[in-house]
């Protein structure tokens, strides 16, 4: 079933009346309005209809009758540029007829009482690049060398409906992310999700620095006339301006590039050529050059899946799939070239300096293993090389773009520009340690204290979340005078010789050796997979957490302090049940022990609601610890407490770290929190959770494997099982098998959970509603062809 946001996809003007008109009303119609008389036939046309009248005398005429849809100001935005291109580009373009009361436009009575406007624009002479298949690269040269000449008499014309709908814009290419799904084959839906997030990393988020103007947008073959000269089609002139539109300027040579590489056998001599010639005429910026390929892939995207949408809505016009196969053919042959290769080439042939050889991954692959430790892990079977990060995307050595949709530390997208700019200024200036008095450091803990409810208000700066959690045990014990520590199962807190002990992912998984007899766990607080199930379920776990208070006391070892994930994320992104860890908190200094919040993955807002996830239970921690999203990448973290629990900790040993708390660090800090706040990225975090979730909840309706959707705003778990004998059994290989499809089609994810069966949703912060859809449809894809 087609859902509204489809349906609001789709081609508006083909829910309007289109033109339907006989040659023998055009020819009437001609004559009253236009003193035209001749032999009139009918062309081919998309959403409209076009005649053509030749005159006794040999001269020839269009009739453009367009679809009800079509605005008035649009066709005078194209009669504008056309007159420009007619003074400053002279024979390359028709040129507009008035009627016989001076109009440029006329209007004609339709059917259902609609009318359609009409006009008269001269008819080039000439075939059609289109009906020629062999052509060299001066063909491509010649087309890239006209479109430059008009971009750049096009220049400085401006216009009131320039900045108009139009789903042909690439720049407004985000309605089409998530339609993969309107294709049934596999393979293709990837390609298509391959182009898109190629295009929406390297291409969208860059639309602000590409340069911009008015364009043709569609040097189709079949727009395009010619002179034959030694028997190779030289482009002459060009006609339907319809796709005019203010975008950005490289977009005029991606289009073409698009229609030219149709049935190529050598795709990036076509495009090189094309490149050349424009490049001789208006000299392209090498942001231009980088985005080129990206642009030409995302127009076969849109090619082939208007001509599915529009195809099924109009199945009798066989114009719309006219060329879909031969766009399908070409998209292929497009996504084996390496965006990398691509952008050399075009720099070569613009003159422009070769980049140094890439590394070979191969060969850094076995200098890792070499010299790297096994213990630590690489994600995928064959090994992803990253060499660059923006936003949500990352980058490979070759240049291809991924969708990042499980990094939880690039909170505010990676390499923000405002924190890099924050690092690199400040350690230029200075970099030291916390036994002197700086500004940064003062300012960043005023800063963060007053982000937390009373009495939270000291801070102590260190660099990882593991070290924050193990000061958080530390300060526990020396408030309370006692040793042992409460925590979770599948709970998870770092790193640490400690941290191994409280983690019962850790020392109950795989090369555990089990909890030590001072540590005690209560059962994961999972109102749908856990010990405990259904209404009444946070009572009882509740109920547990006393009881393992109790059984501390009793065998002599009464608990220091009760640590807990707001959010349980390793054991498989599991949201308590509401008002559980206010519950516990409370049951855990009824025993004498100092409740710690373990914000390590889930602070800063990412899910959205509240900038700390305990405040979604209700609740106030003795302590909270960050990590993680607290830096963006730079490694620091935070304990933040009460100032009594300050006061005991600094009551005997002295507390150092060497790097924690360091001006470098502060100032990166500094600007996340102005990030976070100048671009409401909590509130963002919330708008695109609940969309993710949404969809995802629609993904559970169409596959059986998904079993549980669940989490706040963008810390999400995705639960896959099986059914095995009435009962649900993790689905732990569907669930990395899952994680490598995506993989495929650019979209990164992970697994997490006791079974490895829960596939973890972390995007940073900034995900667009688009990229949002995109995963969706590709996490679609991955279940349906597991």
């Amino acid at each position: 079933m087609t859902s509204k946001r489809e349906n609001d996809r789709r081609n508006p003007v083909l829910q309007e009346r289109a033109p339907h008109l006989t040659p023998e009303f055009a020819a009437h119609f001609l004559e009253e309005r236009y003193d035209l008389t001749g032999t009139v036939e009918l062309l081919a046309s998309y959403v409209d209809q076009n005649f053509r009248i030749v005159e006794p005398s040999g001269a020839s005429w269009v009739l453009k009758i367009s679809n009800a849809a079509e605005d008035a100001g649009e066709l005078d935005l194209q009669h504008r540029v056309l007159e420009r291109l007619a003074e400053a580009v002279p024979g390359v373009s028709p040129m507009v007829r008035r009627s016989r009361a001076d109009r440029e436009i006329e209007s004609i009575p339709g059917r259902g009482g609609r009318e359609h406007l009409a006009r008269v624009v001269s008819f080039l002479d000439g075939p059609l690049l289109a009906a020629h298949s062999a052509v060299s690269d001066e063909t491509w040269l010649d087309l890239g060398r006209l479109l430059a000449r008009v971009d750049v008499a096009l220049h400085s014309f401006e216009h009131p409906k320039m900045h108009r709908t139009l789903r042909w814009d690439l720049a407004q290419a985000s309605w089409c992310a998530g339609l993969s799904r309107e294709i049934s084959a596999p393979a293709r839906r990837t390609l298509i999700e391959r182009a898109q997030i190629q295009f929406f990393g390297d291409v969208h988020r860059r639309l602000d620095v590409l340069p911009k103007q008015v364009i043709y947008n569609d040097a189709n073959p079949d727009n395009l006339t010619v002179t034959i000269e030694a028997g190779n089609p030289r482009v002459r002139g060009m006609f339907d301006f319809g796709d005019t539109i203010h975008s950005a300027r490289v977009f005029e040579l991606a289009v073409a590039a698009a229609y030219a590489v149709f049935d190529r056998p050598r795709p990036l001599e076509v495009l090189s050529a094309l490149v050349r010639g424009y490049h001789e005429e208006c000299p392209l910026d090498e942001c231009e050059l980088e985005t080129l390929l990206p642009s030409v892939q995302m127009r076969l995207v849109l090619s082939v899946l208007i001509s599915e949408c529009d195809g099924r809505a109009a199945p009798d016009n066989e114009y719309i799939r006219v060329s879909e196969d031969r766009a399908w053919n070409a998209l292929e042959a497009l996504d084996s070239i390496e965006p990398n290769d691509a952008l050399e080439q075009f720099r070569s042939v613009c003159g422009r300096e070769q980049s140094p050889p890439r590394p070979d991954g191969s060969a850094l692959f076995e200098r890792r293993t070499r010299h790297v430790g096994p213990a630590l892990s690489l994600a995928y079977r064959n090994p992803l090389h990253i060499v660059r990060g923006r936003g949500q995307y990352l980058f490979d050595a070759n240049g291809r773009a991924y969708l990042d949709g499980v990094n939880n530390i690039a909170h505010v997208g990676h390499c923000h520009p405002r924190v890099v700019a924050a690092a690199t200024e400040q350690i230029a200036a200075l970099n030291t340690n916390t036994r002197y008095l700086h500004e940064s450091l003062v300012r960043y803990a005023e800063r963060l204290a007053g982000l937390f409810p009373a009495p939270l208000e000291v801070c102590t700066f260190v660099n990882s979340g593991s070290e924050a959690n193990e000061l958080a045990i530390r300060m526990a014990r020396a408030q309370t005078g006692r040793h042992a520590i409460l925590s979770l199962v599948s709970g998870y807190h770092g790193n640490t010789t400690t941290l191994i002990d409280v983690s019962s992912y850790k020392h109950d998984g795989p090369g555990g050796a089990g909890a030590p007899e001072w540590v005690y766990t209560a059962p994961c607080p999972d109102a749908v997979r856990g010990v405990h199930i259904g209404p009444g379920a946070k009572d009882r776990y509740v109920e547990e957490i006393a009881r393992q208070c109790e059984q501390a006391a009793a065998d002599g070892r009464p608990i220091a302090g009760f640590i807990a994930e707001s959010i349980i994320g390793c054991g498989g992104q599991v949201v308590p049940p509401e008002g559980f860890l206010r519950e516990a908190f409370e049951v855990a200094r009824a025993a004498g022990a100092v409740a710690i919040a373990d914000e390590v993955q889930v602070g800063f807002g990412r899910t959205g609601a509240h900038l700390w996830a305990f405040a979604a239970q209700g609740a106030t921690p003795d302590i909270v610890t960050l990590g993680k999203p607290i830096g963006n990448g730079h490694p620091l973290a935070a304990v933040v407490t009460t100032r009594e629990i300050a006061s005991s900790f600094a009551g005997g040993m002295e507390f150092f770290s060497s790097f924690g708390g360091n001006p470098v660090s502060c100032s990166v800090g500094l600007a996340v929190l102005d990030v976070l706040e100048e671009e409401g990225l909590p509130e963002h975090a919330s708008a695109m959770g609940a969309r993710l979730l949404d969809g995802l909840e629609v993904l559970r309706g169409r596959h059986e494997a998904i079993s549980d959707v669940r989490g706040l705003g963008l810390y999400l778990g995705v639960e896959l099982s099986r059914r095995v004998q009435n009962e649900l059994c993790p689905a732990t290989d569907l669930a990395a098998r899952v994680v490598e499809l995506a993989r495929q089609s650019g979209v990164l994810l992970s697994t997490d959970g006791p079974h490895r069966n829960v596939l973890k949703l972390k995007p940073p912060l900034p995900i667009r509603p688009e990229e949002c859809d995109l995963l969706l449809a590709v996490l679609d894809r991955a279940l349906l062809f597991l």
